[in-house]
Formats: structure tokens, C-alpha cells, sequence
């Protein structure tokens, strides 16, 4: 190690805090480690709370990314149910909602992300929910029991996932979103099209180009909800989905650099050379964000942005740094369909559709190069994909359209 460690704190047990914890201890870091996480269950993965557990497919111990007796046996201590108050560094401390307080030589912010609210009146109400925690998934899966009518506010990942798993279920489901089309932040427009035809024909509705101005309730519960145009749609629950921000206030409050999420370089460091930060939580810069409107920097909300930063930060603790250059990549299932997606995509960036007699891709160029490759039940396309993103090969837009040609020799020569 370049300098002595003889305790890391983690700060956050999600996926990317228990990924560091793992991987020091799979690479021989010996010394004190502490994961603190406010939640009282262990580390469990979240993107499937919103399909397979959701839908039942799942129990909690299934979620768990590690059995307890793991945690023992890898001598990581993890302080459940602890939330971190403030960061002392100076004295190499963090403060503890339980009144002590933790020193460390290292810190590791994995802190991740929050929901966005709805800034409407009414969004108190009950049964108006979100999704985002173990306890928000059972508190759904509860709620949607004995009910009818579902608004889901938001037409992203989680929104329209929720939205998946309730149409199968007979229940009537209207999708309000703002932009004017779905996952407008992600896809492509050909991809939108698909997937909002996909919904609809398993009977989902969809209000596009409208914002909801309030939450109209009875007796304290959710009635219906009252878009901008006037509209006034029915509802036994609505599931607001639009969007997270990061938990970003400890660094902060700290004096770390911050800008929709914490400032790290190309190690995950932070501008404290005690402090690094990972996950959903962190700023960092890539080669595969060049040409992005928020310039070569960007904030990931992936399980392998997640993980594979734990990874890279663990290596460079106990000694072997190299910088963060793993290939971006997404995946969502909604219904029986697959979307998988490998790089950043700019908005305007070109598109080139590939079919093939199941699913198909888009393929995302900018400049002329590739970007991004969104893949609807098309396993094979976004392996390869990922191979020719990682390796900077070059494929024109002619060889993407031609369903003839060899994507995975290309890949791998």
C-alpha cells in the first residue's frame, strides 16, 4: 500500500460500498473494515425490486448479496441500520446518528442516490409511493393488492418497470411523463417507439408532454391525480419515478468538490487523498463520455459502474492503482422484453437500426464513431458491443445496418 491503512471505513452499503469491502478483502487488505449502512437488512441488490420481487419471482433472502455469515468470516464489520452525520476531516473521523463516531486512515463514500420528489401538493398523501428500498418494495407489493387503478408519474427504468409487472397483473396502469416520449434520457427514439408500443399492447396508457400540478385525495388517501392540461385521472396509487439525485451533502458539508455528485479523478479519488468515492454518488471522468454536453465527466446510476468502481478502488488501496476505464453499460426488463445498453449516447447522436428475426439494436454514432448500442433481446449484439467499445474498434454506420456482418468477429480480432 502507498501509505499505512490500518482502518477503512465505508461509508454506504449498497452495491458499490459492498463491492470495496469485498474486493479488499478478496485482494488481502487485513487491516479494521467497517461498512456503515442505514438500512437494517444486509447488502441486497436493488434492481430487482422492481421486477422480480415485485412480481413475487423472489424473497428477500434472494436479494441478499451475501448470506451473514460471510461478513464474519471476511471479518467486515457492517453497522446496519447507522447513519453517518458528518465527516470530521481533520481528525479523521465521521460522526454516527447514534452519537459516536468512527476514526479511519481511509474513508470510502459510497453513499449512492435519493428519489426525487414531486414538488405537488398532495404528494404526502396516502398511497402516493416511491421505489426505491427493500421497505418500498414490500410497502408496493402490499398496496397493490385489493386495488384497481395505478398512476405511475415518470416513464424511465423504474416507472416503466412497476408499470410492466402491474399490467401483467390485470391492473389499469396510466404512465404520465413530461417529455414526449419514454426513457427520453436514455434511448433512442427508435427504441422509445419500441418499447412504448410494447407497453401498450400489454394495455398500459401513457400522457405524454404533461406535468402533474397536484395530488387530489379523500379522507387523507390518494383520489386522482390532476395534470397540467387540466386532467383529472382516477387513482387507488400512484408510484412516482422521476429521477434521483445524489447523496452528495456529507462530502459537501466536508469541503469536497461536488457538482451533481462528489468530484473524484481517475482513481476515485477525491481532493482529500484520505477520502475516495464510488458509485452512483460520483462525478468521474471516462474516455466514453468525450463529446457529451457535460464534457468527459459524468455521474453513473448502474450496478456496473457500482461494482466494477469497488473493484478498481480496492486494487489501488492495497497497492496496484490503475485508472477507472470500464465500458458503461445498462440493462432494464420490462415485461419479457430486454433492453441492454453499452456506452453514453448524446441525444442528437446519429442511429442505425439492425433487425434480426428477435429483437434488434440501435446503434448510436457520434462523429462518426461509435457511441452507444441499445439491444432489445439481443444478448449477442450487446456482448459484442461492449468488446468493440472497450477496444475503441471501429465500425462504420454501413457495417452496423447490415445484418450480414460479423459484429462479434469484429469484435474480438
Amino acid at each position: 500500500m502507498s501509505e499505512a491503512m490500518d482502518r477503512i471505513v465505508i461509508v454506504g452499503a449498497g452495491q458499490a460500498g459492498f463491492q470495496a469491502a469485498a474486493s479488499l478483502r478478496e485482494a488481502g487488505f487485513s487491516g479494521s473494515l467497517i461498512l456503515v449502512g442505514d438500512e437494517a437488512a444486509l447488502p441486497y441488490q436493488r434492481p430487482p425490486l422492481s421486477k422480480a420481487y415485485l412480481a413475487g419471482k423472489t424473497d428477500a433472502r434472494g436479494l441478499l448479496l451475501r448470506q451473514e455469515s460471510f461478513f464474519a468470516e471476511h471479518r467486515i464489520d457492517h453497522r446496519a441500520g447507522t447513519r453517518v452525520t458528518a465527516l470530521d476531516r481533520g481528525a479523521r473521523q465521521v460522526r454516527l446518528s447514534d452519537g459516536g463516531s468512527l476514526g479511519y486512515d481511509h474513508l470510502i463514500l459510497a453513499t449512492g442516490t435519493r428519489n426525487r420528489t414531486l414538488p405537488v401538493p398532495g404528494a404526502d398523501l396516502a398511497g402516493v409511493r416511491q421505489l426505491r428500498s427493500l421497505d418500498d418494495a414490500d410497502a408496493l407489493r402490499a398496496a397493490i393488492e385489493g386495488i384497481r387503478r395505478i398512476v405511475v408519474v415518470g416513464a424511465g427504468f423504474i416507472g416503466l418497470e412497476f408499470a410492466a409487472v402491474c399490467a401483467a397483473r390485470g391492473l389499469s396502469v396510466t404512465v404520465i411523463e413530461a417529455a414526449e416520449r419514454v426513457m427520453a434520457r436514455a434511448v433512442s427514439p427508435e427504441t422509445s417507439q419500441a418499447f412504448r408500443a410494447f407497453h401498450e399492447e400489454a394495455g398500459v396508457a401513457f400522457l405524454f408532454g404533461a406535468g402533474v400540478t397536484a395530488i387530489e385525495g379523500e379522507g387523507g388517501r390518494v383520489a386522482a391525480v390532476r395534470t397540467a392540461d387540466g386532467q383529472s385521472l382516477p387513482a387507488d396509487l400512484v408510484v412516482v419515478g422521476i429521477g434521483v439525485v445524489p447523496n452528495q451533502e456529507l462530502a459537501e458539508d466536508a469541503g469536497l468538490a461536488v457538482r451533481d455528485g462528489i468530484e473524484v479523478d481517475a482513481f476515485l479519488a477525491t481532493s482529500d487523498p484520505a477520502i475516495s468515492a464510488i458509485g452512483d454518488c460520483v462525478r468521474f471522468p471516462t474516455r466514453f463520455a468525450a463529446g457529451l454536453p457535460g464534457g468527459d465527466r459524468v455521474r453513473i446510476e448502474s450496478v456496473q459502474n457500482a461494482v466494477d468502481q469497488g473493484r478498481c478502488l480496492a486494487a489501488r488501496l492495497i497497492g496496484r492503482p490503475a485508472a477507472y476505464d470500464a465500458v458503461p453499460w445498462f440493462w432494464s426488463d420490462q415485461g419479457p422484453r430486454k433492453l441492454q445498453i453499452a456506452g453514453l449516447a448524446a441525444p442528437d447522436d446519429a442511429s442505425v437500426l439492425r433487425r434480426a428475426s428477435a429483437g434488434f439494436s440501435v446503434f448510436r454514432f457520434r462523429d462518426g464513431r461509435l457511441s452507444a448500442v441499445e439491444s432489445v433481446d439481443r444478448a449477442a449484439d450487446h456482448m459484442a458491443a461492449r468488446r468493440l467499445l472497450a477496444a475503441g474498434r471501429t465500425l462504420t454506420p454501413e457495417q452496423a445496418s447490415d445484418p450480414g456482418f460479423d459484429l462479434k468477429a469484429l469484435a474480438t480480432a
